[in-house]
Formats: structure tokens, C-alpha cells, sequence
């Protein structure tokens, strides 16, 4: 837990969930960003917990996004629900995994979540805009185990 703790500071902490805020005000779709220090797992397995433990599938369009880093073992997936992945093609996430790789590979964790939030937030709309009377229906705070 410590390390994914100092992983960020509150500044970037603060940053990454105003990314957040906004990438949904222009989709109907949910990001969440999950980090720990370690899974023993096969990350995209765990990554399926982590989407049940958040409640992720709760969402009425079925459209939530979880971004799962686990920062010691240097992996993290990005999960589409059922309502996402049945009208995206089979390649959807790899511009949003592509971009935030980029930042990661300098170091620079803060900007690497935050542009594939951005990144995200862009696919998100073009298949679920948002529209009048959509509210958030997950917590924009980052989460921990």
C-alpha cells in the first residue's frame, strides 16, 4: 500500500481526478482509476476483481472504464464493461494504452494516466455522448487495495 501511496502526489492525485471530471462531461461513460502496489495475479484477471469490487458493472449503460496500475509490478490494464466492448472493435483500448505507455516509459506517471483519461474520455463520447439528464454514477476518486 505505501508504494502506491507515494506513486502520486496530491497534487497529481488532484489532476488525474479533474481529468476525470472532465472527460465524463462530454460522455455518458464512467472512468475510474485503480492503483495498488503488486498483484499476484494475472493483472487482467485481477483487474475483473477490482472492476466487481468498485461495482463498475452497476452502471446503467454498462459503459464504465477502469484504468488498473499496479506500480511495483509495472503493469496496468484498461477494462471496458459489457455495454463498451459490444459495439467497439476488438482493437479500441490500444490508442489509450499506446499513449499512456509513451509517458510511463519516461517516468512521468501523473501525465501517462492523465492522457489515457483524455484518450478515454475521447473514445467514450463518440459511442455514448453525453446527454441531458445524464448523471455520474461512480466516484471520481481514486482508488486503493
Amino acid at each position: 500500500m505505501a508504494a502506491s501511496k507515494a506513486f502520486l502526489s496530491a497534487k497529481d492525485e488532484a489532476e488525474i481526478i479533474e481529468a476525470i471530471r472532465q472527460a465524463e462531461s462530454a460522455t455518458s461513460g464512467e472512468i475510474r482509476v485503480h492503483i495498488e502496489s503488486t498483484t499476484a495475479d494475472d493483472p487482467m484477471k485481477h483487474a475483473e476483481k477490482v472492476f466487481q469490487m468498485l461495482e463498475m458493472e452497476k452502471t446503467e449503460a454498462r459503459n464504465g472504464v477502469l484504468i488498473y496500475i499496479a506500480t511495483d509490478s509495472k503493469v496496468f490494464v484498461i477494462l471496458g464493461d459489457k455495454g463498451i466492448n459490444e459495439v467497439v472493435p476488438s482493437d479500441f483500448w490500444n490508442s489509450t494504452k499506446d499513449a499512456m505507455q509513451e509517458q510511463f516509459r519516461k517516468g512521468a506517471f501523473k501525465d501517462g494516466i492523465v492522457k489515457g483519461i483524455e484518450v478515454a474520455g475521447e473514445q467514450l463520447k463518440r459511442y455514448f455522448p453525453w446527454e441531458k439528464g445524464d448523471k455520474n454514477e461512480l466516484s471520481d476518486d481514486i482508488s486503493r487495495s
